[in-house]
């Protein structure tokens, strides 16, 4: 059998399986560069049905905005990688799935398409929840591509796991 994801990633999706059923909590994603990585991060994990309602693998600035309702002028005005982009990302896919939690990821994977002000390796999240304003925050990677998107998978769960009150061993 082939291993998609190191150990790691797949412990953090275990984890993230027992909160959410725990909680009977529903939770849903939207990607933009990691390109659906986190949705198969958590459906490595056999019975991910039960609480994960899908990813919205949003690649383009026209997909955010047909597939997650994101303004076309939050994209003109702040950018695709940004605060504001990834909360209405995670706002659309809140509603598109009506999950009770949902993060969202957009950001500069490289090699290129990076710039002074958004480098190689920003990566915004975006998170929204039922009950709870949007909020997002901004990491900076380093590293290949590949490693960037990894990256960005594992900081995604953590934030899951943290925002569905669980402690990360």
């Amino acid at each position: 059998m082939i291993d998609l994801f190191p150990a790691d990633i797949k412990d953090l999706s275990l984890r993230l399986k027992e909160l959410c059923l725990d909680g009977k909590v529903k939770i849903a994603l939207a990607e933009s560069c990691t390109g659906g990585l986190i949705g198969g991060a958590v459906t490595e994990i056999a019975g991910s049905s039960a609480y994960f309602q899908g990813t919205a693998g949003t690649y383009s600035n026209e997909a955010k905005e047909k597939i997650l309702s994101v303004s076309p002028e939050v994209i003109a005005k702040h950018g695709a990688v940004s605060s504001e982009c990834a909360e209405a990302m995670a706002e659309g896919a809140l509603k598109l799935y009506e999950a009770n939690m949902v993060i969202s990821v957009t950001g500069v994977a490289g090699p290129d398409g990076g710039s002074e002000e958004k480098p190689v390796g920003t990566v915004w999240f975006g998170i929204a929840g039922t009950g709870r304003s949007p909020s997002s925050f901004r990491k900076n990677f380093s590293g290949e591509r590949s490693t960037i998107r990894m990256k960005t998978v594992r900081v995604a769960l953590e934030t899951l796991i943290s925002g569905l009150g669980g402690a990360l061993v």
